[in-house]
């Protein structure tokens, strides 16, 4: 039986949606999402993938294979089970964190390539109807209302799922979307993936709301807070937001949602970040206790859909998927002015000067050596 959307939306903002605790027992029965066996091992190999993803792009990085990265460790069950909520041809616009909403969507060769400064890597997201990564905080916010309003016009029944972190909500495009959202109804879903760290500012420091799901409030729609390292109650309440963004429910008219997942990073915010800094190993410990793929498979397990030959066959399955999308960095050869093509009509002085720079330097080093000062 599918979950009441009501049950998930008709919440307090600071009553967060829960179904499995952190032993991947089932607390609350009435929202168990009704997954076919299929589905919740294909949430399970998405999130496995996305952690061995993350793992060899943080040592990849560490060789100088790549640019700066994101890591998303902590966070796969908001990212993963989110995108598998919605339909697939639903739009996805994300930051630079959500590299799980990615691997649901088919997890493109190409996407290994943009970190490695191939801009063309970032083109190939939109045949899974994914918007090119965004490194701007909280810039891609109005973009994603927009085509929402956009699908509304057309008479399309698509729904626009942006992800965001913590720390855009302290933008001004956060709130210029939002409230655009708000007053024209438009088929949104906003999740925004509090980490609890903005960088190194924690987010109590970053607004006086007590939580984040509440500022919808102030725009005239639903905010509710998820867990955000449980997968199932990620998945519920976003199908019952899509649902509501829809006009599926009694509203019977598209309403954006904000969904707050309650998650952590494990790693650093990215590659050239030190949390050691700024935050306590023993505070991280506690949250590892909370791991969205242990939880996930602790729930596999009890049900007789997991057993440690699966397991260990799906793990295998995870690096061969990475391993493959990792390969084609052996194909290609990143092009500095690819970077300088798109920015202006006309560069400035100062980018011209950054362009032939790296020209220089692409001149020293060859094709084989990734761009960076010696």
């Amino acid at each position: 039986m599918t979950v009441d959307p009501a049950a998930v939306l008709d919440r307090e903002p600071d009553d967060p949606v829960q179904v499995l605790d952190p032993d991947g027992e089932v607390v609350a029965p009435d929202l168990l999402p009704a997954l076919s066996e299929e589905a919740l091992l294909d949430i399970y190999l998405d999130m496995r993938t996305t952690r061995r993803f993350d793992e060899r792009m943080v040592s990849l990085q560490r060789q100088g294979r790549i640019g700066t990265y994101s890591p998303a460790a902590g966070q796969e069950a908001s990212q993963v089970a989110t995108t598998h909520a919605l339909r697939e041809d639903d739009p996805v616009s994300y930051q630079y964190r959500e590299h799980g909403a990615v691997v649901s969507r088919g997890f493109p060769d190409e996407y290994v390539l943009y970190w490695a400064g191939y801009e063309a890597g970032n083109a190939a997201l939109w045949d899974s109807h994914v918007f090119p990564l965004n490194i701007s905080i909280a810039g891609h916010i109005p973009h994603a209302t927009g085509l929402a309003w956009a699908a509304d016009l057309k008479g399309d029944d698509a729904v626009v799922a942006c992800h965001f972190g913590d720390g855009a909500t302290s933008e001004g495009d956060f709130h210029e979307g939002l409230n655009f959202a708000g007053v024209f109804d438009t088929p949104s879903v906003f999740v925004c993936h509090n980490n609890g760290w903005a960088i190194s500012i924690p987010r109590e420091d970053q607004t006086r709301s007590a939580t984040i799901a509440q500022k919808a409030t102030a725009y005239g729609f639903d905010g509710i807070q998820v867990d955000g390292m449980d997968p199932l109650a990620c998945y519920v309440a976003m199908d019952a937001a899509a649902r509501n963004a829809r006009g599926e429910t009694d509203d019977e008219r598209p309403r954006p949602v904000l969904l707050e997942t309650l998650e952590y990073r494990y790693g650093a915010h990215t590659t050239a970040d030190d949390p050691d800094a700024y935050r306590d190993d023993d505070e991280v410990e506690q949250w590892r206790e909370k791991d969205p793929i242990d939880r996930l498979e602790a729930y596999l397990r009890d049900r007789g859909l997991l057993d440690d030959e699966r397991v260990e066959a799906l793990g295998e399955t995870a690096e061969t998927r990475v391993a493959d999308a990792v390969d084609a960095l052996a194909d290609v050869t990143a092009d500095p002015d690819e970077m300088f093509a798109d920015a202006y009509a006309e560069l400035p002085p100062r980018m011209r000067d950054q362009r032939e720079y790296l020209r220089a330097l692409r001149e020293r080093h060859g094709d084989g050596v990734l761009l960076r000062e010696e």
